[in-house]
């Protein structure tokens, strides 16, 4: 090695090291605000966002989008889980501003307004994004119900008010329990739709024990959209007969005065 070649390396290793160094002194010394109501430097998020949109852009290009996604079902469905998990910070037609929404920074898109590729908001929703507010909802949601998600965020922007409270009146999702959570781990199924299979009800040769389930409470019978995973909803519970006021109740006494109660203020 030349001693040009070996004064050139040195002198590159030198300014790398006053680089980091430097660095290491700016995040030390505290100087930047990393308040969530004091904006990037425009240098800051320039690099972010475009760090941010390469990421998703990248993953979001392999997936495999399912050929039904407009299905009217598949909207519906997902209008509920939308109007409970996302119209806090993303928001519905109507409302221009929450309390969530305005304390987040960066702030998170106004999905009434602003269309969003298929498959940028099924891994965006599924995964979440770093250190920005949006929670992957797929630690605890199946894939089938993320698409309906995706499929609703579609047609949000065409709907008004009226329109919108509809289609989340009409919705099963969120509201009746309707299998939304994973109850256990799945295989990914973010490129290729997997198969469920639902298990067969153990017959009962014991006739004490069909006796014994013979007045267990049925399943609510009800559709479901397409891709929903099997589950079993909440039975209906017969109203407890112990519980039915009685024709002619009992008088009681009137409440004692003489012993102090507890006052909590408000909150």
């Amino acid at each position: 090695m030349s001693f040009a070649t070996r004064k050139t390396l040195a002198v590159l290793g030198a300014g790398t090291g006053v680089v980091v160094l430097a660095a290491v002194g700016f995040v030390w010394s505290g100087v930047y605000d990393i308040g969530a109501d004091e904006p990037h430097w425009p240098a800051t998020h320039a690099l972010l966002e475009t760090f941010r949109q390469r990421s998703i852009d990248v993953r979001a290009g392999k997936l495999q989008v399912p050929s039904d996604l407009a299905n009217p079902d598949r909207v519906r469905q997902g209008a509920g889980n939308y109007a409970a998990m996302c119209a806090g910070c993303h928001l519905s037609p109507g409302v221009d501003a929450t309390e969530m929404s305005k304390g987040l920074y960066p702030s998170p898109p106004d999905l009434t307004k602003q269309a969003v590729d298929e498959g940028r908001a099924f891994w965006a929703i599924k995964h979440g994004i770093k250190a920005s507010g949006m929670p992957a909802w797929g630690k605890s949601m199946d894939d089938e119900y993320i698409w309906n998600m995706a499929a609703f965020i579609q047609e949000l922007p065409k709907l008004d008010a009226a329109s919108y409270q509809t289609l989340v009146d009409s919705s099963g999702g969120h509201s009746h329990g309707g299998g939304e959570a994973r109850p256990h781990e799945h295989g990914d199924s973010e490129t290729a739709p997997h198969e469920h299979h639902e298990e067969m009800p153990r017959e009962h040769h014991d006739q004490g024990d069909a006796d014994h389930h013979a007045d267990a409470p049925t399943p609510m019978s009800h559709s479901h959209p397409p891709g929903t995973p099997p589950h079993q909803d909440a039975p209906e519970v017969p109203p407890d007969p112990r519980s039915t006021p009685s024709a002619s109740p009992t008088p009681t006494a009137p409440e004692s005065h003489d012993e102090p109660h507890d006052h909590h203020p408000p909150f």
